[in-house]
């Protein structure tokens, strides 16, 4: 795809290092993980160096977890008791490598419990439910198994979804990055009340949220090509649903056009070579794209609007084929971002900052990248500064927000992957935006 080159400026300012490396050094850590589910393999793990969901190994920190997107109740517990090595199933017999779900099972056991768990799933037993279970008949019949998991005293609360568990990690990375930001934000000069920008900054945060106002307001008059949306409500019918579906990637295309044409427009953006602007477009397209629904999101409807009056609840998105696994953390991401109470400066400055992020795949100039970062977290910085000056954990904390599109990027491709196999075709340019090869 190619991506049009007009003139940009550079601002060229570099006074402000400790601040443009927090960023360029969370770029360079943060990497999207995703949850993988356990395989039903009988691997044994060091339980000293592995944490598992719902699952206390050798050495326990002493906290029950109770499933819940926030882990609201904590019940005081012993620590586990210390194992010798030769402790065995308490389900099939095999070698226990912890205690998962309160009970001494291997890993095996531990996987096809939670799996079971998570999909409500439903066995049938072919002897009528009389099977010993042993490491042979543990894969043979699977009613049986369940049911001696729970014999055995696993318990089906403490099983987290999949979402919990990402947000479980993401909470517990977010933590991590933050910490060495906190304190450097901490040790900074109380006379923060004499903070200023300077004129070049001021220009170029003026330049970015006129760029944003115009791209939007171009945004708008595609509206009425948009395909309306279907006011049926029947969940079977299949135009209806190619309809909705047709309609929420026209969206995104409009969303994309935007968000490129924005970029030109961002000082420094087309100093880059051209195969730079298209790695980073391509890596940060979908994380701007969030960044923006999160800016429209109504914390009282519990809706997003896109354009001027195109409104949508997670039903509506659910109803257009996209999966509760990827709409949740859109809509909890939004509900973080609202609580910021970020203005339009804010917004803008953190999207270029996104932007020029070095660690995107395929960029070939690390360094030109870096440099062309960094006036945008020095602004950001003062600004913030000026606004906010009693608080000073607003710069990480927006930083931080980066880390979080980051796990939300990883989570859009597993939704692309899943309409792929629901054989619903994403038009060319969002294809290759997001890189999807039929």
């Amino acid at each position: 795809m190619s991506f049009p080159a007009v003139n940009g400026l550079d601002p060229g300012r570099e006074d402000d290092k400790g601040a443009a490396e927090a960023v360029s050094g969370e770029s360079r850590a943060v990497a999207p993980y995703r949850v993988k589910e356990e395989d039903d393999v009988e691997e044994v793990r060091d339980p000293a160096s592995t944490v598992h969901n719902g699952s206390f190994p050798a050495e326990s920190d002493g906290l029950l977890y109770i499933s819940g997107d926030e882990p609201s109740v904590k019940r005081k517990k012993g620590p586990a008791p210390k194992m010798l090595g030769n402790e065995v199933c308490s389900v099939c017999g095999d070698k226990a490598s912890g205690f998962h779900y309160n009970v001494l099972s291997c890993e095996g056991c531990k996987g096809f419990f939670r799996r079971s768990v998570i999909k409500s799933a439903q066995y049938t037993c072919k002897s009528s439910g009389k099977c010993e279970m042993d490491v042979y008949m543990r894969r043979k019949c699977q009613e049986c198994r369940l049911r001696k998991c729970r014999e055995a005293g696993m318990r089906d609360h403490c099983v987290l979804s999949e979402e919990q568990i990402r947000s479980k990690k993401q909470r517990k990375r977010e933590e991590e990055l933050v910490a060495p930001e906190v304190a450097a934000v901490e040790a900074l000069p109380e006379a923060t009340d004499k903070a200023r920008l300077t004129a070049e900054q001021e220009e170029m945060i003026q330049q970015l949220v006129a760029a944003q106002q115009q791209c939007n307001k171009r945004s708008f008059s595609d509206q009425p090509k948009v395909t309306p949306w279907p006011q049926g409500n029947d969940p079977h019918n299949r135009e209806t649903r190619q309809q909705r579906f047709a309609h929420f990637t026209e969206l995104a295309i409009i969303s994309v056009q935007e968000i490129v044409d924005f970029a030109k427009q961002i000082p420094g953006f087309l100093d880059l070579s051209r195969e730079d602007q298209i790695a980073l477009l391509k890596a940060s397209t979908i994380e701007i794209m969030l960044l923006e629904t999160a800016r429209r999101y109504n914390h009282e409807t519990e809706c997003i609007t896109f354009l001027k009056d195109f409104t949508y609840s997670k039903a509506d998105f659910a109803r257009a084929g996209l999966q509760f696994g990827f709409i949740n953390p859109i809509f909890e991401f939004s509900k973080g971002m609202r609580k910021l109470q970020l203005d339009d400066a804010e917004y803008a400055l953190l999207i270029a900052i996104n932007i020029f992020s070095a660690d995107r795949p395929n960029v070939e100039d690390h360094e030109l990248v870096e440099r062309r970062q960094q006036p945008y977290v020095e602004a950001l910085h003062s600004y913030l500064r000026i606004k906010r000056p009693k608080d000073h954990l607003m710069f990480p904390r927006m930083l931080m927000k980066l880390v979080s599109l980051r796990t939300l990027s990883s989570v859009h491709s597993e939704q692309v992957f899943a309409l792929r196999l629901q054989d619903k075709k994403l038009p060319p340019l969002l294809s290759e935006i997001w890189d999807v090869h039929e």
